[in-house]
């Protein structure tokens, strides 16, 4: 009996010392982990695709981020016995502060808690010119697609994105909330529209779009032109010709001036002038952002057929031809009145 007691007790203070050994390792690890380390600066970290735990730590360490890349490995290889997960740090640019723990370290690279950059691709943009936006950008990686995205299938908006983000997979989220954002509102749409497929919505909102020279506008002219298409009447959109001419891009005198279309031009039948064509043009003029396809799909009631630029931004509405001739007649007067205070000037 004498004996047991003894092995009992040696397996007792041995247990205990097991023990207490570790929690002190414990405690030791997690003081480690958790005290400021060596950065002096802040310092932008990059991960890139396919990189290892492993690798990062030895470039942390190399790069006098960390301490020990053995001590962060450690707390890595434990976490992974505990919750039964390998722990992976996500491909990203990193800020990393100066005095940053070991702990953090390990937290941000593991979360992806990265640096967002923005592209803002505006509303009534052709898809040529969205496309020239996201071939210029310097944050984007990657080569343009060999197939690009057809004119309407974008959606403007702007776009949140990490470091090494292809331009390849921009776009493709970019279709993806257009194609979205049709799912959502076209079941949602008012009955009596002559619109028959998301599609033909894109194409009505692209004109929508390109005719609304302030936002506050778009609904009425959205009403507008729904009223239009419900009389039997052309749409006479001037963004329509354009686009038939140009595909959308400005047009130019000899002088390299902008100019207005010519009166050759209005008469001149392609497939998107609705000055000649009845319904709507072959495909969108632009790509409209979501406020436009809301507004064509639920417009609210007017008796206006007819608009024109009142010269400051926005537009003179008339539910007759009388009433129209004479918003015309003064917005000429308006543009003569600037000619000549330019010629002044």
């Amino acid at each position: 009996m004498g004996f047991l007691r003894t092995l009992f007790a040696w397996v007792f203070v041995l247990a205990f010392i097991a023990a207490a050994a570790v929690v002190a390792g414990w405690v030791w690890l997690n003081n480690e982990m958790t005290r400021p380390g060596p950065l002096q600066q802040e310092v932008v970290f990059m991960v890139s695709e396919g990189d290892t735990l492993t690798a990062v730590a030895g470039r942390l360490e190399a790069e006098g981020i960390i301490k020990d890349d053995r001590i962060l490995l450690l707390k890595s290889r434990i976490d992974e016995e505990m919750q039964s997960e390998i722990p992976h740090v996500k491909a990203g640019e990193y800020i990393l502060d100066p005095a940053i723990s070991m702990a953090a370290v390990l937290a941000i690279l593991t979360e992806g808690r990265s640096v967002l950059h923005k592209i803002t691709l505006p509303e009534g943009r052709t898809t040529a010119q969205l496309l020239r936006i996201i071939e210029t950008d310097e944050t984007l990686e990657g080569e343009m697609p060999e197939v690009l995205p057809e004119e309407g299938t974008l959606l403007p908006d702007t776009y949140m994105f990490h470091r090494g983000m292809t331009r390849q997979a921009l776009i493709e989220k970019v279709q993806k909330a257009q194609a979205d954002v049709l799912a959502e509102l076209w079941p949602e749409r008012q009955e009596g529209l002559l619109l028959e497929t998301p599609y033909e919505a894109v194409i009505l909102a692209s004109i929508v779009e390109k005719e609304s020279g302030i936002a506050a506008e778009r609904d009425e002219i959205a009403a507008l032109f729904t009223t239009r298409m419900k009389r039997g009447m052309r749409l006479q959109s001037d963004p329509t010709i354009i686009y038939g001419i140009s595909k959308g891009e400005p047009l130019y005198n000899k002088q390299g001036q902008r100019r207005t279309l010519y009166r050759s031009e209005i008469d001149r039948p392609t497939e998107w002038n609705t000055y000649q064509i009845d319904g709507l043009p072959k495909t969108p003029i632009c790509n409209p952002g979501r406020e436009a396809i809301a507004a064509v799909l639920n417009p609210p009631e007017t008796e206006y057929i007819f608009f024109v630029a009142d010269g400051k931004g926005g537009h003179l509405f008339a539910k007759t031809l009388a009433e129209h001739n004479r918003n015309v007649a003064a917005y000429r007067a308006y543009e003569r009145g600037e000619i000549e205070r330019e010629r002044a000037n």
